[in-house]
Formats: structure tokens, C-alpha cells, sequence
């Protein structure tokens, strides 16, 4: 083997690691608090929960078994189309299409990896549109994400001028990593059906028809990862890795650390929306726990493509990657939990099951925290109500703010027909304070001189 050639399967095992390292760490859940309040800002600050609002393509079981069924209908498909009609218009179309989505996975890469990179939080602007009570449409971005995607357009542009291989690469390596961020298997069990049928679709394809191999010389889109087996003349030939290889078992192997963090949050007893101990605090894209299963499936995964390679130049013929690289991943893992007596927690693994036990968890946790509020209302009730046990005169009194003293010491001294005027008077005067009230409802002594024009007016009506 030719330097070049070492250099060429060197750089595409790189090409190929990167998007299944990175885009497994991307597609974990970040270790969260409790709910922070809502910023009073006109634009909240750009965080890592806005990162997890993507919107995850979840593949369950019955899409694992589909994928065989659906893989080889459109890979016919492009068969038929470029074999009997034109290569050029197909490829311009093609392209055409595969540029409008590269410059959505480009955006998507480059905002995600200048933050990583930077840590910079930048205002975020929201975009929803409504139609009748319903949305339609939901964006959220920065001026990140503004400058990156004017970046992507730029890039897919001069790919679709210059059909540049490296260009070619970069789009590629785009589409791998938010594929296999965004791709979520529910399980290991969907995992191993998914590899167990993509393994026979590989060796139908490659071995059994000229299908494969033709499509993927013949098709030029970004869907592949090429290099020059000779970088000083790139024009010649190139080894290829075809993306699938890559996101299939990028996919399983994303899983396998989903599923290493499902454990160690276990053993530690983490429970969603609550405080974080200080040594979890802050954690950022690889914040330690243990990861056997990942690195067990991250390693087979290498051995496989060296296989791959291997065997590729030794008969000088195209291989199906996934002969080798399906039961790599799928063994590795079923081995080690056996090593390690943990096959029933790896087939009884569920992501739905985690999602609900979590959310259990936090409605059973903020149900407490209602029960709390509502039995601390009551108590704040019950301090404000007036006692029902006293009579209706200290009552009165107290709706006229009389407070408790002297309200007992006033209702010896005056009627009920008295209060009754003094709280008809209340509508059109203001409240009295305490000693005013006392010194109202204290009917005063009469003096001697009113009391003898009393007897004298009696007097004088007895005589009339």
C-alpha cells in the first residue's frame, strides 16, 4: 500500500469517526436544574435548553424493520432514473436538492460548533406563525445563526459552481452530525433489528447487483466522503465511505452513550428538577460519567472500518461497510453486558420509558409543591376570617377596623341599634380610629343644667 492510499483511508476513518464522537455527545440530554423564572428581557439569552428544543426523529421498531424495505426502493429507484435517463440533468436536479438541505445542516453544525467552541450567548429571537388556534410554523434563532447561515449559502454555492470534493466533504460531514444528533433510536433491541437488517441489505446490494456500486460512481451529491488516493493529483480516483455507513451506525453507537448516562444517573439517584450537586453543575458537552458501552461500540466501530479497508484492498473490490461494521457494534455491546451481568438492563433499556418515568417524577414533584401552596393559602385564609364564634356586635366592629381590645371593651357599652347607625354613618364617613370609635359609641354623662329643663318641660306638657 502507497503512502497516498494510507493517507486517503487515514483521513476517511477521521472524516468518519468525527460525526459518530461528536454527534453522539450532541444527542445526549444536559443534566438539568430546576426551572429558572422567566427573564423579564425583551430577548432571553441563548442557553443549552434552547439547543434540546430541536425536533428528534424518533425510530422505533417497526421503522427499524422498514429500513431494509425503504433503503432499497430508493436506491433502485436511482438506479432506473440515472441508467435511463440523462446523468447530467438527474445530478443538477439532485444537487439541486441536496443543497437546499446542506444549508440547513451547515447552519445547524456551524452556529453549534462556534458556540461549543466559544461559549458565546447571544439574544434569541422566536418566529411563530399561527393559523386558527393552530401553529404553523416555529424559529428560534440568533445572529449566530444568521451569520452562519449566510456562510452555508456561500459554501453551498461555490459547491454547486466548483463541485469541489473537499466542499463535497464539508457538506457531508454537516449532514452525518445532525443526522445522527437528531436521530433517536427508542431502544437497544431497535438498534439490533435495524444493523441485523441493514447488514443482508448491504450484501444484496453489493454482492448480489451491480446496484450499489453504480449509483454511488455515478450520482454527484454530497452524500458521500471522497478522498484523492493521490493528494497531489486529486482529479484521478478516490476512496469513498458513503454516508449511511456512517449514520447507521453513528445512530447505535449515540444510543450506546444515551445509554451509558441512563446508568450513571441511576447510581447516583438523579432526579429531574432538582437541585444538582456542586461537582454536576455546569456541565458541558463532556462532562464525565462512565461510558463502557459507548466506548466498547466506539471501538468495534473502528476495527470494522479497518476491516472494511482491509479486506477492500486486499481483493481490490468494493465491500459492503456494514458486513462488517453491524455485527462490530451489535456484538460488542451484547458482550460486555454479559461480562458484565447487565444483559436484562440492556434489553429492557427504553428511552420512552426513561421520558416517562421522568416525567412521573416531576409531576409527582410539583403536585407536592401544589399541595403545599394550597394548604398555606387555606392556613392564610383562616388567620384573615373574623372569628364566627363572637357576637355579631365585635364583629361589626372589627369590619369597622376596631381592633380585638377594644373592641370587647366597647360592645358592653353600646346597642345594637346604636352600632347600626355608626355602621350606616361608616358608608359616608372615613374609618374612625380606635380611641375616635371608643369615644363615639360612648354615650356622654348628661350635666345637671339639661336635666332640670328636662323636669320643667315634663311639667308644664303634665299641666296642657
Amino acid at each position: 500500500m502507497s503512502n497516498g492510499l494510507y493517507l486517503a483511508y487515514s483521513a476517511l476513518a477521521v472524516m468518519a469517526l468525527a460525526p459518530i464522537f461528536y454527534g453522539s455527545y450532541e444527542s445526549i440530554s444536559r443534566l438539568k436544574g430546576p426551572e429558572k423564572k422567566k427573564s423579564s428581557k425583551a430577548f432571553p439569552e441563548f442557553s443549552d435548553s434552547d439547543d434540546s428544543e430541536d425536533e428528534i426523529d424518533s425510530v422505533g421498531s417497526k421503522d427499524a424493520y422498514m429500513f431494509p424495505v425503504y433503503g432499497s426502493i430508493s436506491l433502485f429507484s436511482l438506479y432506473i432514473i440515472l441508467k435511463y435517463l440523462d446523468k447530467n440533468y438527474v445530478n443538477m436536479l439532485l444537487s439541486a436538492y441536496f443543497a437546499l438541505a446542506g444549508v440547513g445542516a451547515a447552519t445547524d453544525s456551524l452556529s453549534l460548533l462556534v458556540k461549543r467552541l466559544t461559549g458565546i450567548k447571544l439574544p434569541l429571537y422566536h418566529l411563530s406563525l399561527t393559523h386558527k388556534l393552530k401553529q404553523v410554523f416555529d424559529l428560534k434563532f440568533t445572529n449566530l445563526h444568521l451569520a452562519t447561515l449566510l456562510s452555508s449559502i456561500i459554501l453551498v454555492g461555490f459547491y454547486m459552481a466548483t463541485k469541489n470534493w473537499i466542499l463535497s466533504n464539508i457538506i457531508g460531514l454537516c449532514f452525518s452530525f445532525t443526522a445522527i444528533k437528531l436521530m433517536k433510536l427508542d431502544s437497544i433491541k431497535t438498534g439490533i433489528i435495524m444493523l441485523t437488517g441493514l447488514f443482508f441489505y448491504d450484501i444484496f446490494w453489493v454482492f448480489g447487483t451491480e446496484v450499489m456500486v453504480s449509483v454511488a460512481k455515478n450520482l454527484d451529491a454530497p452524500i458521500k466522503l471522497v478522498f484523492p488516493k493521490n493528494l497531489l493529483n486529486p482529479a484521478n480516483s478516490f476512496v469513498m465511505l458513503g454516508l449511511g455507513d456512517i449514520v447507521v451506525p453513528g445512530i447505535f453507537v449515540a444510543l450506546c452513550l444515551r445509554f451509558d448516562q441512563s446508568q450513571y444517573l441511576k447510581s447516583i439517584k438523579y432526579v429531574p428538577k432538582k437541585p444538582l450537586p456542586a461537582a454536576l453543575k455546569n456541565r458541558k458537552i463532556g462532562f464525565p460519567f462512565p461510558t463502557p458501552y459507548f466506548s466498547a461500540c466506539f471501538v468495534a466501530y473502528i476495527l470494522g472500518l479497518v476491516t472494511t479497508v482491509f479486506v477492500m484492498h486486499t481483493f481490490k473490490a468494493a465491500q459492503p461497510a456494514l458486513l462488517y461494521l453491524s455485527p462490530a457494534c451489535s456484538l460488542s455491546v451484547v458482550i460486555l453486558a454479559a461480562a458484565r451481568n447487565e444483559l436484562s438492563e440492556l434489553f429492557g433499556y427504553s428511552e420512552e420509558t426513561e421520558e416517562n418515568s421522568e416525567d412521573k417524577k416531576s409531576a409527582k414533584s410539583s403536585a407536592s409543591a401544589k399541595n403545599q401552596t394550597e394548604h398555606l393559602e387555606k392556613i392564610h385564609q383562616k388567620e384573615q376570617t373574623p372569628n364566627l364564634g363572637q357576637s355579631p356586635i365585635i364583629n361589626k366592629l372589627h369590619h369597622l377596623g376596631v381592633p380585638n381590645s377594644k373592641a370587647s371593651q366597647s360592645s358592653s357599652q353600646i346597642s345594637a341599634g346604636e352600632l347600626a347607625d355608626d355602621e350606616h354613618d361608616s358608608q359616608y364617613e372615613p374609618k374612625l380610629s380606635s380611641d375616635q370609635s371608643t369615644a363615639k359609641s360612648t354615650p356622654a354623662p348628661s350635666s345637671p343644667d339639661s336635666s332640670k329643663k328636662d323636669k320643667k318641660k315634663k311639667k308644664s306638657k303634665s299641666k296642657n
